[in-house]
């Protein structure tokens, strides 16, 4: 079995291009790719060619807000995490973000490291998910490669039927 690394790179979306563009150089400066996005409806364009990554998107943007934003991604089922950050946040814009699937939220201005944290956690998290999702295709290849006795056999020994 064959160990999946996910793309760690991060997905700035901000239609404010100083804010932008100062994230997607503080993630360089560490190390860490980024590429941005000046609204959420260019980021929805290229969403189909992504597997994995960490999308950092600002609450107030014009057509699509970054909860909007959130939803998608988590309608589209890509396996990717999603940092909120906000100029004028508040305890119900907080509570909305972490449930449509946010894996934090944080207020401007925020500390450099506690962003780069935060990043780092979302990848340690995607790399899991990964981890997991490759043993479970390990698992079902496995399964289907078994004969039809085997598969008696097994289901004998995990549900307690007689295998005759």
């Amino acid at each position: 079995m064959s160990t999946v690394q996910p793309e760690q790179i991060v997905y700035v979306i901000d239609d404010d291009d100083a804010a932008r563009q100062s994230l997607e150089f503080m993630l360089k400066t560490a190390g860490i790719e980024a590429l941005g996005f000046e609204s959420a409806k260019r980021f929805l364009e290229k969403l189909p060619h992504i597997k994995s990554g960490c999308i950092i998107t600002d609450v107030r943007m014009p057509e699509i807000t970054g909860i909007d934003l959130l939803r998608r991604v988590k309608e589209s089922e890509v396996d990717i995490a999603v940092i909120v950050i906000t100029g004028h946040g508040d305890v119900s814009l907080a509570v909305e973000a972490m449930k449509a699937g946010a894996v934090d939220f944080l207020e401007k201005p925020f500390d450099n490291d506690l962003l780069l944290s935060s990043v780092r956690s979302a990848f340690s998290k995607g790399a899991d998910t990964a981890r997991n999702k490759a043993v479970i295709s390990d698992i079902h290849d496995r399964l289907a490669a078994l004969s039809n006795r085997e598969h008696q056999v097994l289901e004998g020994l995990v549900v307690g039927k007689p295998t005759r």
